[in-house]
């Protein structure tokens, strides 16, 4: 049904800053609560930052005053805007519904902070 396809990823120094997109499929897409999620070898898919149908925000304290969610519902488009990165930020980086099901992921983009 409904698809995500995420990119932006790449390579980037400590502080450097990279933007992400999230590309949906489907004509409900406004209506969705969405988020963006990363995840790392041995570790749980984690919540970065949220985003409802009203607009509002939410981020995980880690990444709180660095990274901004939004979206464009007329694009099928959200975006994540990720200034001063840490390498703790590396990860595989996920946009999807939240509380997605099973099966609904996507490859995800790759994000590497490194000197």
């Amino acid at each position: 049904q409904v698809r995500f396809v995420e990119s932006g990823g790449g390579l980037v120094q400590p502080g450097g800053s990279l933007r992400l997109s999230c590309q949906a499929s489907g004509s409900i897409f406004r209506l969705y609560a969405m988020g963006w999620y990363r995840q790392t070898p041995g570790k749980q898919r984690e919540l970065v930052a949220g985003i409802d149908s009203w607009e509002n925000t939410n981020y995980a304290d880690s990444v709180k005053g660095r990274f901004t969610i939004s979206r464009d519902n007329a694009k099928n488009t959200m975006y994540l805007q990720m200034n001063s990165l840490k390498p703790e930020d590396t990860a595989v980086y996920f946009c999807n519904r939240r509380n997605a099901s099973p099966g609904s992921w996507g490859q995800g983009t790759q994000v590497t902070v490194s000197s």
